[in-house]
């Protein structure tokens, strides 16, 4: 009883979360359908006693109140006092809240401002020129021409919702081509602040031991960063659907500590445990702590127990508790956050598919635990596989033969950059001699993903990869791995442990 209404008000959070993220919801109707479903839910626990009433009640009310949620979170931002300046030449005084972004060609932050009469903020995009030598915390006067986001066409036709993507960080405004002027510096939180300088030291640290190409795929892997990928290469990622291995998610993150834990293996099992915890913890914090690693990291961690306790639906009953803590931190995240989605469903792949298809792969050798790679990376590839026909509009013929080849080396690409980055701070030259290994698996994989990229064959565009077929594969895959637990459900033999 108490699992199901657990579920039940989980997934009716969610989907209240998604039907408010999708749809203009009217505010007095969703009171209304709150306070009705409330009094159901007192009706069924006091008179009726009756538990799928309790459940299907539970349910209602929780999708009521996540829509409730949204439409708060939504309206509980002050950032329309600039709306009149639109188009104009103004000079702002603010405080950069994140980490500089360092691009090809300029850098990006974000810049908080506030009306110095009501004290309502707002958030903008400033870009500047390269190497601004700015830092988070610093105070500044930025000069520019103010411009509203817009959503963009993308290469393949598919239209970028560009204005959701900046909403999910409260950022409502573009100030392109802006003078920038520091007035006072070391302001901000201090513990972000530390861990930014931690993370880009970590990022020098392995640009100066790896060469810029390979690096910048490395920075990829370890931090899900592609601002400084150059164009070609982004490209021959897509064309490949190799793009995926970029996208900071809980899997990226669990190989490092999967293949850390091998290391360890000689030593009882709970410290080998606790070891590949601490390499995560160790991660997260040398990447500088953004949501997006402290989500990929969470995700570690449950692939960790749930691949070494084998206890995959304890994992669900802790992946679900995660994933509506994050929601309630931040609901747009979502719909309009694809990082967000990729790490969730790459998780869900290597925590519930691997075990199903792990017999297929046997052909494959057990030397060096090559086996149980290639059966995680491959649930994780296809999992992801109809989101990223969806959101990118690619379909890539080579993508299987690809993906074959250069996903088995990924976890060992992974682990000997973070270490070479590591170590670069504690003894060089073994940093430099892991970094060497690195590069050279790194240069194989570019000189593959470039090799079938180029192909006239490798791909073709698909912008209008249909919603329904891309919601069918995945009620597909919920079938395939949960039917039981489903049909469970509404029997008296229901349990997720």
């Amino acid at each position: 009883m108490q699992d199901r209404i657990f579920y039940a008000s989980s997934f009716g959070f969610i989907f209240g979360i998604l039907f408010a993220s999708i749809f203009d919801i009217n505010f007095y109707l969703n009171i209304f359908l709150l306070i009705i479903s409330f009094v159901f839910l007192l009706n069924f626990i006091f008179l009726f006693k009756n538990k799928w009433g309790i459940i299907i009640s539970s349910f209602l009310l929780l999708i009521s109140f996540g829509v409730f949620y949204f439409n708060y979170f939504n309206s509980n931002t002050d950032y329309k006092f600039l709306e009149s300046r639109v188009g104009q030449e103004l000079e702002l005084r603010g405080e950069i809240v994140d980490d500089i972004t360092h691009k090809e060609k300029n850098d990006t932050f974000i810049f908080e401002t506030k009306d110095d009469n009501s004290n309502r903020k707002t958030r903008i995009l400033v870009s500047t020129d390269l190497e601004s030598g700015l830092f988070y915390g610093d105070v500044v006067l930025v000069s520019g021409k103010l411009k509203k986001v817009e959503n963009f066409l993308t290469d393949t036709g598919k239209e970028f919702d560009y204005v959701n993507y900046l909403k999910k960080d409260g950022v409502y405004y573009l100030l392109p081509f802006a003078k920038v002027e520091v007035i006072d510096e070391n302001q901000g939180n201090i513990i972000k602040k530390f861990l930014f300088r931690v993370k880009n030291s970590f990022i020098d640290k392995i640009n100066f031991i790896i060469p810029p190409y390979q690096s910048t795929l490395l920075n990829g892997l370890l931090l899900g960063d592609r601002s400084q990928f150059p164009e070609d290469l982004k490209e021959a990622f897509i064309k490949t659907g190799t793009i995926h291995i970029v996208a900071l998610s809980g899997y990226n993150v669990s190989i490092i500590s999967l293949w850390f834990m091998r290391i360890l293996g000689f030593l009882p099992f709970t410290y080998a445990i606790f070891g590949g915890v601490a390499v995560i913890i160790l991660f997260v914090l040398m990447t500088g702590a953004y949501m997006t690693s402290i989500r990929a990291g969470i995700m570690a961690i449950l692939v960790l127990f749930a691949r070494y306790l084998g206890r995959e639906y304890e994992v669900l009953r802790a992946l679900v508790i995660t994933f509506v803590l994050m929601l309630l931190f931040n609901p747009y995240v979502l719909y309009f956050d694809i990082s967000f989605q990729l790490s969730f469903i790459a998780t869900l792949g290597v925590i519930f598919l691997t075990p199903k298809i792990e017999k297929y792969f046997n052909f494959i050798t057990p030397v060096f635990n090559l086996r149980d790679i290639v059966a995680v990376t491959f649930s994780a590839y296809i999992f992801v596989l109809p989101f990223i026909l969806y959101k990118m509009g690619t379909l890539s013929l080579v993508a299987l033969p690809v993906n074959i080849l250069v996903l088995p080396l990924i976890p060992l690409i992974m682990l000997l950059g973070f270490f070479s980055g590591f170590f670069g701070f504690i003894f060089l030259p073994l940093g430099l001699g892991l970094g060497y290994l690195s590069y050279l698996l790194l240069s194989y994989e570019i000189s593959i993903i470039q090799f079938f990229g180029s192909l006239p064959f490798a791909s073709f565009t698909f912008p209008d990869f249909p919603l329904f077929l891309t919601v069918s594969i995945y009620l597909y895959f919920t079938y395939f791995l949960f039917w039981a637990k489903i049909k469970g459900f509404f029997n008296n033999d229901f349990t997720f442990y």
